[in-house]
């Protein structure tokens, strides 16, 4: 390799081979191209879809993803037990990317179907038929979404080498990201290009056909992934691990446990707020495109602007973590989502055109460029927390911690659904009637509010709540060898600073830790 090739690789930092550095990367984060993918086009389309083409209410359609969320809320901490728990010689979480890869597909297939239910004009059953739906999907993801994050710090133990995963993660979840949106702007429009792009009509109940056409490709589209990624990714074999007996109470303190963690709690804020404004600003960005600024006919190609965006943030997300840390690119970058957001509440029916779509365009660029600095911040540092729960439990919870990865991406998905549906409800908004001027102002406020005020609220609490959380890749460092020391030998040496560094990192007192429990640490100040 040359000296730019060689220049290039040092900038990244990638050490040794290319190809036999990224090879393993590939091959595990392949199946972001269905966990991260598969989520968008439900996002953007679902509610809408219930709305708009079968008939329901705004806010039973919401509902729909409200109880599906309660239900995550109960299989998600239940799959992470029992992932951390599997024994077997393929490992303990990679067995179920092949278990639940076709069951998710069908899901996801039921998802956009209701096979001719809905057609019959029966709410009841169209709303049984899709809550269903919703609960098998729910299902299925679990199943293939914690094992597979639980998995990475085990196969990725390095500080930095986690965030090289986590970048060719990214590059994975945005061909989800865009292929999914594409696939769907290709089905409903009858796999006509440039109705695709840029005149998709408002959706109405005739298209029903076109939704069904949506399941089945996305369904094949999403089947491989997984499947690939168990077939060429290795996992130390669990076979002879002990666990602990389980019952009630063990469940319990398992997820109850994790929040004596500072750390943890400073994760689960950040995530919380960013999820939050996220999830509420992608479930009313069809009301407001079509019923405020008159502009869905540009809405897929929006989506697939707003994916290059996101991805075009993540190699300067990179390169800000690798120089400057995992917390910067949300520092700086966050902002962007900020203001990406919040200008879009001054847009009507009425903007000139020009003006208009210009400033759709920006926000588009701004909101998912700045929105991948928090997101990239989230999913570095949740690999991390793994190390600081083991220096106080003693033991490795990957499935325990990565559980509320997907709580957030999937339970506040629901709840925003639900909390979308149910708001223009009470603000007078009917998707029957979707025409601009045919609507109330206090309906266009209501509008405004979910889609553009609330989400960039919500968004500037997480960045600020980013500046809180305070682990560096030297803490790591210290945290991970005074760990392997104490496996190894029952103590660990450790000078004053670095104790009361990782008291502050961790929340707790030194002897209140299975750090400090047993003989007590020697410090390597009075070491000769």
């Amino acid at each position: 390799m040359g000296f730019i090739g060689n220049k290039v690789k040092d900038i990244v930092g990638i050490e040794g081979d290319t190809k036999e550095v990224l090879r393993p990367m590939v091959n595990y984060t392949c199946a972001n191209i269905t966990l991260g993918g598969a989520g968008y086009p439900l996002g953007q389309f679902h509610q809408q879809f219930l709305a708009y083409v079968e008939g329901l209410d705004t806010e039973i359609a919401g509902r729909i993803s409200l109880i599906a969320g309660l239900w995550d809320a109960v299989s998600d901490p239940v799959m992470g037990l029992v992932t951390d728990r599997t024994k077997s010689r393929l490992g303990r979480h990679r067995p179920y990317h092949i278990i639940a890869a076709i069951p998710f597909a069908v899901a996801y297939l039921f998802k956009w179907t209701s096979f001719g239910i809905s057609a019959q004009g029966n709410d009841s059953k169209t709303w049984l038929w899709y809550l269903f739906a919703s609960l098998m999907y729910c299902t299925f993801m679990t199943m293939l979404s914690i094992p597979h994050d639980a998995m990475l710090p085990t196969i990725a133990p390095g500080y930095f080498e986690r965030t090289q995963y986590k970048i060719v993660e990214y590059a994975m979840n945005s061909v989800g990201q865009v292929s999914s949106y594409i696939f769907t702007a290709l089905a409903l429009s009858g796999f006509n290009v440039r109705t695709a792009l840029t005149d998709l009509p408002n959706p109405t109940p005739g298209d029903r056909g076109r939704y069904t056409m949506v399941g089945i490709v996305l369904a094949v589209w999403f089947v491989w992934s997984p499947i690939l990624c168990f077939i060429k990714t290795r996992e130390p074999s669990s076979k002879d691990q002990i666990n602990e007996p389980l019952d009630f109470k063990f469940l319990i303190r398992e997820y109850t446990s994790v929040f004596a963690n500072r750390t943890f709690r400073q994760y689960f804020v950040i995530s919380l707020f960013f999820s939050m404004s996220r999830y509420f600003c992608s479930y009313a960005d069809q009301f407001f495109m079509i019923s405020v600024t008159d502009t869905y006919k540009f809405f897929i190609s929006l989506n697939i602007i707003s994916g290059i965006a996101e991805f075009s943030g993540s190699p300067i997300n990179y390169l800000i973590t690798r120089y400057k840390g995992k917390t910067a690119c949300g520092k700086i970058l966050g902002p962007l989502m900020v203001v990406g957001m919040a200008i879009n509440a001054f847009l009507s029916h009425k903007t000139p055109k020009a003006i208009k779509y210009a400033t759709i365009f920006i926000s588009a660029v701004l909101y998912n460029i700045g929105f991948s600095g928090p997101g990239f911040v989230a999913e570095n540092i949740q690999p991390d927390i793994t190390d600081v729960d083991e220096l106080i439990t003693g033991r490795r919870r990957e499935g325990v911690i990565s559980t509320f990865k997907t709580f957030f991406s999937k339970s506040i998905s629901s709840f925003m659904a639900y909390a979308n549906g149910a708001t223009v409800k009470w603000f007078g908004y009917n998707p029957k009637i979707p025409e601009p001027e045919k609507q109330s102002a206090r309906t266009i406020l209501g509008l405004r509010l979910n889609y553009a005020i609330i989400p960039s609220v919500l968004a500037l609490f997480c960045v600020l709540s980013i500046f809180r959380y305070k682990m560096t890749k030297h803490d790591h460092e210290e945290i991970k060898r005074i760990i392997k020391e104490k496996h190894e030998t029952g103590t660990c040496t450790i000078d004053e600073h670095e104790k009361a560094r990782i008291q502050s990192i961790a929340g707790k007192k030194w002897e209140d830790m299975w750090i400090g429990q047993g003989e007590v640490h020697r410090d390597i100040e009075n070491i000769i």
